[in-house]
């Protein structure tokens, strides 16, 4: 992953909150979704790294819910109620992951992500 030094406290925390907003789904149907959006939206045009964060948060969050809704169908399987634990396990510790980096000034790309905005 890429250190980016010119980074400001600002821009590096709205950065991080792009990603740990996205926890907020552990509460609020479509949290992890919103979350990351408000914080992309607010920032996206003040700051590029924001705006590079944010939509790589959405993209994930986004992938995230279209792996959990195939998984949600395949529950009439049972297989699909392992992977949506697996799922909701996986998106946890990768968005903590994403997070942490953000705020340290480091680029991150999330795993599996299906590019939706760009």
């Amino acid at each position: 992953m890429e250190q980016i030094n010119y980074l400001n406290n600002e821009e590096r925390t709205f950065s991080m909150l792009c990603h740990l907003s996205a926890l907020a789904g552990i509460i609020i149907p479509f949290g992890n979704i919103i979350g990351p959006l408000i914080f992309w939206l607010l920032k996206r045009d003040i700051y590029p790294e924001v705006d590079r964060q944010g939509k790589e948060a959405m993209n994930f969050q986004l992938s995230i819910l279209i792996y959990s809704l195939i998984a949600g169908l395949l529950v009439i399987l049972v297989i699909g109620f392992l992977l949506l634990a697996a799922i909701g396990v996986f998106m946890l510790v990768v968005t903590i992951i994403a997070a942490v980096k953000s705020s340290n000034g480091e680029r991150f790309e999330y795993p599996l992500s299906l590019k939706l905005i760009s």
